[in-house]
């Protein structure tokens, strides 16, 4: 391993499970040249724009919640005004902290008055969440200086751009990110820095096991899997954490999708072929150890679930 943290291990330890941008309430597309005539936007325009990922609107299209108005002949979706119109509610809406379910329901029905002054009372609730951890780094920049210390870089920008924030609240919850997002910001340095290096150790431990050429379902195999989620239990938020095994066999199955199909998670288990052998294990552990009675095929071996 480098002297690099994991992906997403850098800022928010439960942003290991997801994706880039802070949330925003409002969808801007860029302007341009002929931007008064434009009637459609690619995919990566309206990422940028609502500060999220091109993965969250494809998620958003798999789930049914926002599909594509077009899809090109080369594979690009397309979005018009009526699907600009539909993501900005949904943005309001999971500012709330509204599930994708919830969120479905709401959109498909009219607004009244009085919810949507809610959504904006959550969203100035929301403003308020982050001026309060700008303060809260720009004291502990100070505290540092004044001791003689070093300015940790994370720790100074905290509050100024919640790098995994969008796609924990779209898949998780607010709650979710909430709750992982206190709890690492009120460790200190020196535990968050022993945090760190215990997930840098679990990502070694994966790349050696697959490097010695075993299959995802063998013991060695299993045994990470299990370590996996007693890291996942650890942080405050996740199903692990609260002792869901549905929910928990769900994420690490979503997990594995991700770290197999998203290169800079390749890159931490070491190469395609390690983060694929990650996700195969993650989801024979969901398979047979994780299932909600722990009955799953061969579950008798299957570890204690980490609460």
């Amino acid at each position: 391993m480098g002297s690099e943290p994991p992906v997403g291990t850098d800022r928010y330890p439960y942003a290991a499970q997801a994706s880039a941008g802070p949330a925003v309430g409002a969808v801007r597309p860029a302007a341009g040249p002929r931007e008064e005539t434009r009637t459609e936007w690619s995919i990566q325009q309206v990422a940028r724009s609502a500060g999220i990922t091109s993965r969250t609107l494809r998620h958003y299209d798999h789930v049914g919640l926002l599909p594509p108005s077009r899809v090109g002949e080369n594979g690009y979706r397309y979005y018009d005004q009526d699907a600009i119109v539909r993501l900005q509610r949904i943005l309001l809406l999971r500012d709330l902290g509204l599930g994708l379910g919830a969120i479905a329901e709401v959109v498909d029905r009219d607004t009244s008055e009085e919810e949507a002054l809610r959504e904006h009372i959550a969203l100035l609730e929301e403003e308020r969440r982050r001026i309060d951890r700008k303060i809260a780094a720009a004291r502990r920049t100070l505290a540092a200086l004044a001791g003689g210390e070093k300015v940790s870089v994370d720790e100074a920008f905290d509050g100024f751009n919640d790098a995994y924030e969008d796609e924990v609240v779209a898949r998780w919850g607010r709650k979710a990110f909430e709750d992982s997002n206190r709890w690492w910001h009120g460790m200190t340095g020196a535990e968050q820095a022993a945090w760190k290096r215990s997930v840098e150790e679990l990502c070694a431990d994966w790349e050696a096991a697959w490097r010695s050429g075993e299959t995802p379902c063998s013991e060695r195999a299993r045994a990470m899997a299990v370590r996996h989620v007693e890291w996942l239990a650890t942080v405050p938020g996740t199903p692990a954490a609260e002792g869901d095994r549905e929910r928990t066999a769900d994420m690490i199955r979503c997990l594995g999708d991700m770290y197999a199909d998203d290169p800079a998670f390749a890159r931490t288990y070491g190469g395609p072929g390690g983060a694929e052998f990650v996700r195969d294990a993650l989801h024979a552990y969901a398979r047979t150890g994780l299932t909600p009675d722990g009955e799953g095929e061969n579950a008798g071996g299957a570890a204690s679930f980490p609460r």
